[in-house]
């Protein structure tokens, strides 16, 4: 069966609760195509494998057929080099941009960069060279760094010409290559150094380099710091990337607290009059299990897509 066949007939299933069959199957018509969305999403493995199957490069045709232009994959660095050289031949085929990969070992509460120390930054240095391999490979532009845990037994601001020290450092090994290490400040824990975007801002400052840029994630930043629409205006010149995630829950868009539908279309507008682009990372789960919880996350990302240019 033909995948946009078989997209038909999973759009057309009757009974599902809260996703109407009708509406479903009118929708695809119009976003099979590639960019048919306004904006760039970017899903990860495993988010429509009950409807694409286990497979990756099955997962990733089924994504690029139902309208989504970009792919990102933590996990990257974890897999063996046929495979994210097949993901990056695959992706280039579809017409699909490769989004983040997060830099192993790159900075975490056992070698946190706030440290200074340098058995710590040559573990992160590292990383950012094994990095712009996997990189070449499945044709990445944009690696995740996170700094890791304070060093609580230093003043502030030494951390943080510590951190801004090392990430100078790794951007002079990423710049070469035009690779992005993406700075992502997180709510996941209050020993975390890094924890908003005012903060990211001011490192990316001092770093002082294409290379080193905020990822700004809006389901960590509503826990941490609120405000989305203005904090992405204030650090918008360094912001190189987007992940999403509704709160509370982190599951997709229209399922919590946050109004994507107006950063959507915030985003669009400022993009459109800088002539910018953004990956928007799709790092959540999914509200609902199986089938079903998979065309519903499709659906509220038509949804929150829906804005008005």
């Amino acid at each position: 069966m033909e995948r946009r066949n078989f997209l038909k007939n999973s759009f057309s299933m009757a009974g599902m609760a809260g996703v109407s069959a009708v509406p479903f199957a009118d929708k695809l018509d119009l976003f099979p195509a590639k960019n048919n969305f306004k904006l760039k999403y970017a899903p990860h493995f495993g988010m429509f494998k009950n409807l694409a199957g286990d497979d990756l490069i099955d997962q990733l045709k089924f994504m690029a057929d139902t309208g989504f232009t970009a792919l990102e994959d933590n996990g990257m660095m974890g897999r063996t080099p046929e495979m994210q050289t097949k993901i990056g031949e695959t992706m280039a085929k579809l017409g699909m941009d490769m989004g983040v990969f997060v830099v192993d070992k790159g900075g975490n509460g056992a070698n946190t960069l706030a440290a200074g120390k340098k058995e710590y930054i040559e573990i992160f240095l590292n990383g950012c060279k094994r990095a712009v391999d996997v990189a070449k490979r499945c044709n990445a532009k944009f690696v995740t760094v996170v700094p890791g845990d304070f060093e609580r037994n230093l003043p502030i601001g030494v951390q943080t010409g510590h951190v801004i020290d090392a990430l100078r450092r790794g951007a002079e090994i990423l710049e070469p290559h035009g690779i992005v290490m993406v700075l992502e400040p997180l709510s996941d824990s209050p020993n975390l150094f890094l924890r908003t975007s005012d903060q990211t801002y001011e490192i990316c400052r001092g770093v002082n380099s294409p290379s080193c840029k905020i990822l700004f994630d809006i389901y960590h930043m509503q826990k941490n710091e609120g405000h989305i629409i203005p904090h992405i205006d204030w650090t918008w010149s360094e912001i190189g990337y987007f992940q999403i995630g509704d709160n509370p829950g982190r599951k997709e868009p229209t399922t919590g607290e946050i109004n994507y539908k107006n950063i959507f279309k915030h985003a669009y507008n400022k993009c459109k009059a800088e002539n910018k682009t953004f990956i928007w990372g799709m790092e959540h789960g999914n509200f609902k299990p199986g089938k079903e919880g998979e065309l519903a996350l499709i659906k509220a990302y038509i949804e929150s897509d829906s804005f008005e240019v």
